[in-house]
């Protein structure tokens, strides 16, 4: 499950949103993220051209070499497939089911 994430960097820069990746997820879970498990659940990041390719692998390599983590990192950098929306009941999950998701919002809050 992704989220195609559509940004102005005049704003907020790719690398900060790699970062924000990092700090919002585990990225040492293989195939799984909370109770979460499969394939689909993987810790990816999917770039749009090399340059995006580029910046997320200095900032993986830099989430490597933070300490942050005690287990390996296994994020995979993959250029983007084709994108296609998620049905409803996927839509708008935070807002409907409030504390019940696992990924922690702090950090953007915070950003």
């Amino acid at each position: 499950e992704v989220v195609d994430v559509t940004f102005d960097p005049a704003k907020v820069s790719y690398a900060a949103l790699v970062d924000l990746f990092f700090k919002m997820h585990n990225p040492t879970q293989l195939n799984r993220q909370g109770p979460d498990f499969g394939t689909q659940y993987r810790s990816v990041i999917f770039t749009h051209g090399p340059e995006q390719a580029r910046i997320a692998a200095d900032r993986l390599e830099a989430a490597k070499a933070s300490g942050r983590y005690k287990s390996p990192i296994v994020t995979q950098i993959e250029p983007a497939p084709a994108f296609w929306r998620a049905e409803d009941y996927h839509q708008r999950y935070f807002q409907k089911h409030g504390g019940s998701c696992h990924v922690s919002f702090a950090e953007v809050q915070n950003s």
